[in-house]
């Protein structure tokens, strides 16, 4: 199931130009340029502190936004640049790329753990760690999976759940080359530590006998 699309709202920049792109600032723009598909580049211009606020949100760069333009249809969209102010590090200017819906591209989705109390390992008070609450896969922007799932069910303490280990949506590949961890259930501190004082009453009675 494809997840919610986050809009992202602009306006048809009338002019182009380094003219018109710095009245868009005056204006508390961001100016900015959507291309590619089989349409003609189109000047906008996005509210300055819409963009900022997106911005601070991370993963910019790697979301799939629905760009809502007022008298025409919506376009799905990736960010392919922000110019910054080389001072005040804002942004000046946004580069859009329309996008196919069998167009290829590389996003983060969110990891999802389920049955935590069918886990064995949960129930003796191990902790279930996560190295990755997402991963980044290439996806095709038609079919975009709203999150992966991880099912924990007889999990134990010590088991680990690689990429490899997860059903992934069809066409999804991870950008990683490698099997990477997501996850995995730990020994309760209590136990470590109980452990770990064991390992040192070992080692006075094997320095002991040796002396």
């Amino acid at each position: 199931m494809a997840g919610q699309i986050p809009d992202l709202h602009a306006e048809v920049r009338t002019g182009t130009g380094k003219g018109a792109a710095r009245q868009a600032r005056r204006d508390g723009f961001v100016p900015g340029v959507v291309y590619g598909g089989e349409t003609d580049p189109q000047a906008i211009q996005i509210p300055f502190n819409v963009l900022l606020k997106k911005l601070k949100q991370g993963r910019f760069l790697s979301t799939l936004f629905n760009l809502k333009v007022e008298g025409e249809e919506d376009v799905r969209v990736i960010c392919r640049g922000v110019q910054r102010d080389v001072v005040k590090d804002l942004p000046t200017h946004i580069d859009l790329l329309r996008l196919r819906r069998t167009s290829k591209i590389s996003l983060f989705i969110h990891v999802e753990f389920i049955n935590e109390e069918e886990a064995p390992g949960i129930k003796k008070g191990g902790v279930l760690t996560i190295v990755r609450p997402e991963v980044e896969l290439n996806v095709t922007a038609g079919d975009i999976p709203e999150k992966i799932v991880v099912d924990l069910a007889g999990m134990e303490v010590g088991d680990i759940v690689h990429i490899s280990d997860v059903t992934l949506p069809d066409g999804a590949k991870p950008t990683i080359d490698r099997d990477f961890v997501i996850a995995n259930i730990s020994a309760p501190s209590g136990l470590r530590s109980s452990e770990n004082e064991e390992g040192d009453e070992d080692e006075a009675v094997e320095e002991a006998a040796e002396e």
